[in-house]
């Protein structure tokens, strides 16, 4: 149904054709590093040869947390090489949530260092491009995060389908800034994207604007993608590139009034970005009109991508009217890593994949983005389940009931907070500490704690998370 849109090629295999068509260039700049897409290849066969001799082979899971850095790239591939599954966690990720991707991918492995990853080149084995290439984490809304199974010939074609529209060439130079291994970091176009153009990708070890644009100013970056959060901080910096073409935008919702201030004031243009890792990925193009640009998150990249708007009964909504997102396409999953029961609820029996997002379409078939249906808080581009951490908070002894829910915040767009029901007396500050100390990232431990005598309840007895969150906007006068 597809084909046409996959090349039958994994990514090891990519690489080492890369490094005939680009051998001299430089392919990934790390601090003093400037390796050229030869000797990248030839530090993957080495990476690829050192997993091998520690026993690592075709079809083993691996889980990756590795920093921005050559190291990581080098990594990745030479897993590929190997026909193992890298298994993407984020450098802020904790011991609970590594010891549940390890469990649950079933790796053979943890990958935290590869500083002694080095042997003999292995013979290449023959890999499906039709297989299992990668696992990536969800952003989840459900407890615990699950896991996106991407296959090399369909992601593949997203990264080649993302770097031609997003006009990635030879002389493309694209600044890492976010962690490597989020989807948007990359594949939109992102440092595979770049890699398949034959650009340079630079691995930024900081967001921080005095960091980055002087990076972006030594190297000579083209591109750079941030989050929304990030994007206002270097939009406040005073800083400017002089060799900036494009800054992509994705992650959470621009604000229409930030997204405006882009061009004039980084002079560069802006390209918006909405996406998913279980799939879709739309972009704003960069010859749309300006208004375009700055009030819609793009429109997708395959022709053959199937975009639902529906209600809560799955009926068609009317052109520009909110609803929900439903897709299907060449590039977007068919169901969740080992999660059956979960993806009877995500996936309609016609295989349409339920994002979550509430979004209006625009006659020239470009997507707005209002918001989630899903019980999903988005801190700055980082996704956080309620349901995980109120399941973490049910542990402590003092809490009765807790629901963890959104409120708005003018830099992160959104920050969580724990609204509690106690059995005994706690601060809010002894619960954060108990949700930090148990061992999950950072962003996830709730930004505030308040607490109640019981919630407000659906007439079905359900919590009602909409009364619960109109009560916070009135309490803050909002």
């Amino acid at each position: 149904m597809y084909g046409k849109y996959y090349a039958g090629q994994t990514f090891g295999e990519a690489l080492r054709e890369w490094a005939t068509w680009y051998w001299d260039r430089i392919a990934v700049v790390d601090g003093e590093q400037r390796i050229t897409y030869r000797e990248l290849d030839a530090r993957v066969d080495r990476v690829a040869g050192g997993l091998r001799d520690r026993g690592i082979g075709v079809g083993d899971r691996v889980v990756v947390q590795l920093p921005n850095s050559a190291k990581f790239v080098e990594t990745v591939f030479g897993l590929f090489r190997l026909g193992a599954i890298p298994v993407f966690a984020l450098p802020a990720h904790g011991h609970s949530e590594i010891a549940y991707l390890m469990e649950h991918a079933e790796a053979k492995a943890l990958i935290t260092n590869v500083d002694e990853l080095d042997g003999s080149p292995p013979p290449t084995p023959r890999i499906d491009p039709a297989g299992l290439a990668l696992l990536q984490l969800s952003g989840g809304s459900t407890g615990l995060p699950k896991l996106i199974p991407r296959a090399h010939d369909d992601y593949f074609y997203s990264v080649r389908a993302s770097a031609e529209i997003c006009g990635l060439t030879m002389d493309s130079v694209y600044l890492a800034v976010l962690p490597m291994a989020h989807n948007f970091t990359l594949s939109s176009p992102g440092v595979l994207g770049t890699l398949y153009a034959g650009g340079t990708v630079v691995a930024c070890p900081s967001p921080d604007p005095r960091t980055a644009f002087a990076l972006m100013e030594q190297e000579k970056v083209t591109i750079t993608a941030l989050v929304p959060p990030l994007a206002l901080l270097w939009l406040e910096s005073g800083r400017r590139s002089s060799t900036l073409q494009v800054l992509q935008v994705g992650g959470a919702k621009l604000s229409e009034a930030v997204a405006r201030r882009v061009e004039p004031t980084l002079g560069c243009k802006l390209q918006q970005v909405f996406g998913m890792a279980e799939g879709l990925v739309c972009y704003t193009r960069l010859d749309d009109p300006g208004e375009t640009v700055v009030t819609t998150q793009g429109r997708p990249i395959s022709p053959d991508d199937k975009i639902l708007i529906v209600d809560d009964e799955d009926r068609p909504v009317p052109l520009g009217t909110v609803g929900h997102l439903l897709t299907r396409g060449p590039y977007t999953i068919r169901g969740y890593w080992r999660a059956e029961e979960h993806n009877r609820v995500a996936f309609t029996p016609d295989g349409f994949y339920r994002t979550g997002d509430l979004v209006r379409g625009t006659p020239q078939g470009h997507l707005i983005v209002e918001g989630r249906a899903k019980d999903q808080i988005n801190r700055g581009g980082e996704k956080i389940a309620a349901e995980e951490v109120e399941n973490l908070l049910l542990k402590h002894p003092a809490v009765h009931d807790v629901a963890v829910i959104a409120v708005p915040d003018p830099f992160l767009g959104e920050k969580s907070c724990a609204v509690v029901v106690l059995r005994a007396e706690v601060t809010g500050k002894q619960l954060r500490d108990f949700v930090r100390a148990a061992g999950v990232a950072v962003y996830k431990v709730p930004d505030r704690v308040d607490f109640v005598d019981a919630f407000p309840v659906t007439g079905v007895g359900k919590v009602s998370r909409k009364h619960l969150r109109a009560a916070l906007r009135a309490e803050r006068g909002q």
